[in-house]
């Protein structure tokens, strides 16, 4: 296997597999143990982000004669004996399902709870916050039907119990209660006594059979068609994820939460929308690994794909029906339906498995199962057809059970190849003191980008220093760049660059990697998808260090491709030529092409002084190279703050913002942007003037003066990014000003109160920007699309007009924080 590029030791190992997951936000979670570590894979060795799992209450599910204990339906809960409860699961949601537009996470434990917590934004703590308990919403509802299966249940119960019996860790012995006898400690008081019905010992390991849960797994986002009625005032965006959660009897329990309207840096409102919307009983055995893709099958109601597997080694495929989840509000009926059992009871358990349908061919569903047997199986299936036929490309016996091994697959006219790791990686970070002695692998995770993977491996203890290793150093998750392997079958040469300047890396590898960064950047063209290029732009940045030709190469290509201008032009030509076509790129093309400028070509220049325009470009002979990007860089912002100037006016004065509501977007700071235009009126569209004169005859009352946050005095308008006062002295002459700054979207002054921070051009925003300016396909000269709407623009996440991505709180140096870029 190849070498790490960075690696961070973690201070618990973790105890099951999939113990690692990367959110759409690029945080990288990791089950080790009792605890939950949360780290930035921009800084591996900076502040981190904890879940602490303390044990849990038993549910009041019944009482059971104390005679009954050595019963053999509860003999896995009475001789357990964990000491603390670790984590069995974890899963993010998608972006947005946070009060702060984020991920939630939720964590499933050895005792079968599982919990959702969201980044301690507000708190200023290293301690995540918990925001919802589902093992208690769904003890609420058996409890509201009285568990009315029990009756039925003692023979599905009993082989369940037999299929894991020498494994099965149940809840502990505490959590039984049971009724007193004469030689049992009496109760201090009436109140202390347990008002529970006496209860079977085979009806106690129902109830806490269907009540523990294994597996957790978030849905992509359903979004019902904008003609549709929104579901909710509070949440009104008619978009949603579903929770599954697997337990140990055998069954699937869905939890729909809705995306909120609005968003905020400053509530700890944690409440949530979720809603049970459906129980099904999908296996006859433990549930212990699910996936969910989504699928597009042209009908008006989008469809989810959900992979489920047992601990029986049954596998099956269930088509979910998501305008039916999101409006749905019956339990027993879940609006699921059996697509096809791929693989049959073989008591050999399912440990993950991997379900997508590739966008290249949106009617083919690829499968990978993975055993405990160290195995996995690949399938495919061709879901246009009435039948569903799924093929087998075969089994592969990879693995050893549980080792340290790691291994890179690709599909290949249908036929799974083995690739290689890239020999050479771009550059490899300081791991500091973390060792490269591992006995186990417990998962990985791959990066938002697909150019890293993560994984997450236990220490062999016997090789650490006892003394200053062992103590402190359990576990550790290691970083891996996949960008240059091997996916498709490529030319071995790049006709248009001498990769004779780069020492050290394969022609051919070359080829890859530009391959793989061009297709990645591509995939971002989907307005959907969640603007984090993280592990681009570190490539990029690594590249730059030993071979900026090279970079300057892939660039180039990247922009040629997204103005269809000819290929092989010097960079100037290319750079001028884009400069002059931007009104006919995409806002999200833009926002990446301005990320990479910022992030990459002009990464010395710090982000106030680009700003600001004050700007040292560095040595002669790189300096008019860095000044057509920068010149480039400040054209890409112009365009997207004259899309928004533009909107704004149009939507003002179409009318289309009549009624309000949360998820509604306001115009607002109209006087600002007004003015900004008459300081430009040299370098902005006669289109865009005429829009703003036409305003300024028919209203007046948008041109209020500002006021100081700190004084009350005047403010007036001469910079988008900050402002200053005019505070008047004892004298009567101009005292000492106050510096404030203005919102990046309105362009009026920003509060006082928190606001909302790019981490990338490092602006404020105040105000958010409204959906339709991260969507435009062009600069839109007609803005009739806008009136025919009939309902108000709504409020996009909170994203950064000019960069595209999530903005957030900008947190202390000492508290974990985001770095999509």
């Amino acid at each position: 296997m190849a070498s790490r590029f960075q690696a961070a030791a973690l201070v618990a190992s973790p105890s099951h597999p999939n113990a690692v997951a990367w959110s759409d936000e690029n945080l990288v979670a990791v089950a080790s143990g009792h605890i939950v570590t949360i780290l930035n894979p921009a800084t591996p060795f900076g502040p981190r982000g904890l879940i602490t799992i303390s044990p849990s209450k038993p549910f009041p599910i019944g009482v059971v004669e104390r005679k009954d204990l050595l019963s053999g339906c509860l003999l896995p809960t009475c001789l357990s004996r964990d000491p603390r409860p670790c984590v069995r699961s974890i899963s993010w949601s998608p972006v947005g399902f946070a009060p702060n537009s984020g991920c939630l996470l939720a964590v499933c434990t050895t005792e079968g709870r599982v919990k959702l917590y969201r980044m301690p934004y507000c708190e200023f703590s290293a301690e995540w916050v918990e925001v919802d308990d589902i093992s208690e919403m769904l003890y609420s509802y058996f409890a509201s039907i009285n568990f009315v299966e029990s009756d039925d249940s003692n023979s599905e119960i009993s082989n369940v119990v037999e299929i894991k019996s020498g494994s099965m860790k149940a809840n502990n012995l505490n959590q039984i209660v049971c009724v007193p006898n004469s030689r049992a400690k009496p109760l201090k008081s009436k109140e202390e006594r347990p008002c529970l019905p006496q209860i079977t010992a085979n009806q106690y390991a129902f109830r806490s059979t269907i009540l523990s849960s294994l597996v957790v797994a978030w849905s992509p986002v359903v979004q019902l068609a904008s003609e549709m009625e929104p579901v909710s005032a509070k949440y009104s965006s008619n978009r949603c994820s579903i929770l599954a959660v697997g337990g140990k009897s055998g069954k699937v329990s869905f939890w729909r939460f809705l995306e909120p309207s609005c968003f905020s840096v400053m509530s700890n409102r944690d409440s949530t929308s979720a809603s049970l919307v459906g129980v099904l009983q999908v296996h006859g055995a433990w549930i212990t690994a699910i996936c969910w893709a989504s699928y597009s099958s042209g009908a008006s109601d989008p469809q989810l794909l959900l992979a489920t597997g047992s601990s029986d080694g049954s596998v099956k495929i269930w088509i979910g029906y998501g305008g039916t989840l999101l409006k749905s509000s019956e339990v027993n009926n879940a609006p699921f339906s059996l697509l096809k059992e791929v693989m049959t009871v073989d008591f050999v358990p399912v440990s993950v498995v991997s379900l997508i349908v590739p966008i290249r061919s949106s009617n083919k569903m690829h499968l990978a199962v993975g055993k405990g047997s160290g195995s996995f199986d690949v399938w495919i299936c061709d879901i246009s057809s009435t039948t569903g036929k799924f093929d087998k490309l075969g089994s592969y016996g990879a693995h050893d059970h549980i080792d340290n091994s790691v291994y890179n697959w690709t599909l290949r006219d249908s036929r799974l190849c083995e690739v290689p790791f890239p020999s050479n990686i771009p550059f490899a970070k300081s791991s500091g003191d973390v060792p490269n002695v591992f006995d186990s692998c417990f998962g990985l995770a791959t990066s938002p980008g697909n150019l890293v993977i993560a994984v997450a491996r236990s220490f062999d203890a016997d090789l650490l220093n006892p003394m200053y290793q062992a103590r402190s150093q359990k576990a550790a998750v290691e970083f891996f760049w996949i960008g240059g392997q091997q996916r498709d079958v490529l030319s071995n040469r790049d006709p248009d660059f001498d990769v004779e300047a780069i020492s050290g890396f394969p022609e051919k590898e070359l080829v890859y990697w530009t391959h793989s960064i061009l297709l990645f950047l591509k995939q971002y063209e989907n307005v959907e998808k969640p603007l984090v290029v993280w592990d681009i732009i570190t490539a990029l940045l690594a590249f730059k260090q030993s071979a900026p030709k090279y970079v300057e190469h892939v660039l180039a290509k990247w922009l040629m491709s997204c103005v269809g201008i000819q290929l092989g032009l010097p960079i100037a030509k290319t750079l001028s030529q884009v400069s002059r076509l931007l009104s006919n790129i995409g806002s999200r093309q833009l926002h990446l092409l301005n990320i990479i400028n910022r992030r990459v070509v002009l990464a010395e220049l710090k982000a106030d002084n680009i700003n600001c325009r004050q700007t040292n470009l560095g040595p002669i002979g790189a300096e008019e190279d860095l000044a057509l990007w920068m010149e480039l860089l400040l054209s890409c912002e112009n365009e997207l703050r004259e899309r928004l100037v533009a909107f704004s006016f149009s939507a003002i004065s179409s009318s289309i913002s009549t009624s309000s509501s949360n998820g509604d977007w306001q115009p607002v700071g109209l006087a600002q942007m007004g003015q900004w235009v008459a300081h430009n009126g040299d370098n902005v569209r006669d289109h865009l003037k005429l829009l703003v004169a036409g305003f300024r005859k028919l209203n007046n009352r948008y041109a209020a003066e500002e006021q100081c946050s700190y004084c009350s005095a005047s403010v007036p308008f001469e910079s988008t990014e900050f402002a200053f006062c005019r505070t008047a002295s004892s004298s009567g002459g101009v005292g000492q000003s106050h510096k404030l700054l203005r919102c990046a979207a309105s362009m009026q002054v920003c509060p006082t109160t928190p606001s909302w921070f790019c981490i990338c051009c490092q602006r404020w925003v105040s105000e958010l920007a409204p959906q339709a300016l991260f969507r435009m396909a062009t600069y839109p000269f007609d803005f009739e699309f806008s009136t025919l709407s009939s309902r108000p623009e709504v409020i996009s996440k909170p994203l950064c007009p000019f960069c595209g991505i999530l903005l957030q709180r900008l947190q202390p140096e000492f508290l974990l924080s985001k770095s999509p870029v």
